[in-house]
């Protein structure tokens, strides 16, 4: 292969990544509900918790890091089967399976506009909601880091599993099963990151692993994510 060859296979890819993206985040706009569910929820099952256990600081600031990354996880589920489902049911989806554009890249595209509508502005508005948990003051730039790192972990290994159910009918419980346990180490890091903050500790460490997973996630999942679509389409 030659050299300009070379540099036009990546302008074609990097095209078909970019119309992906592009046109999923249009879709979004156009379905607000689609953003705002996973967002709302995220923000209800917040302040629930202050009512069930009382308003008791102490209480609060000990279990506010777990609340939040539960919630931030459980909120990612919630808008992951919509993935591609909607491109399973019209036929996109059967397109790019066929497309000459790599389907790992597709993928990634979709994952990463998953993410911008839906991870990202959990993680602008956990500090507030960190405000009402009574998290310790010097925790929330670990807060931050720690979502901004980890959700896009959340959204690329949630992918494999609803591209792995994405022709089974109200697969849902079946994705649960499959991706939970895959979250369970980011849930783990990133809340010890949090408390380790909230004691003034140092949580690099943590952080360095929940950014490994990241580097990992990235460089593998859009592959996990082509060969499950590939399989669960046939």
């Amino acid at each position: 292969m030659t050299k300009g060859t070379a540099v036009q296979h990546d302008i074609s890819y990097s095209q078909g990544f970019i119309t992906v993206l592009k046109r999923d985040l249009s879709i979004a706009i156009r379905h607000r509900g689609d953003i705002f569910n996973p967002l709302l929820f995220f923000v209800m099952v917040i302040t629930l918790f202050p009512l069930g256990i009382g308003p008791e600081p102490n209480t609060l600031t000990k279990i506010a890091p777990g609340i939040i990354w539960v919630a931030a996880l459980l909120s990612s589920m919630l808008s992951l089967e919509r993935l591609f489902k909607a491109d399973f049911n019209d036929g996109t989806l059967e397109q790019m399976l066929l497309s000459p554009q790599p389907l790992p890249i597709l993928a990634l595209a979709k994952v990463i506009a998953h993410w911008l509508l839906t991870g990202l502005p959990l993680v602008i508005i956990a500090p507030l909601l960190g405000l009402l948990l009574n998290l310790e003051s010097n925790a929330y730039t670990a807060l931050l880091l720690t979502l901004l790192v980890g959700t896009p972990v959340l959204s690329l290994l949630g992918a494999i599993g609803v591209a792995l159910t994405v022709g089974i009918n109200k697969g849902g419980v079946l994705l649960s099963l499959l991706i939970l346990p895959l979250y369970i180490p980011v849930l783990i890091f990133a809340t010890s990151a949090i408390d380790a903050a909230g004691m003034g500790l140092p949580y690099s460490g943590h952080l360095a692993i929940i950014a490994a997973m990241l580097v990992g996630s990235l460089t593998l999942a859009p592959f996990a994510i082509g060969a499950a679509l590939k399989v669960s389409t046939n």
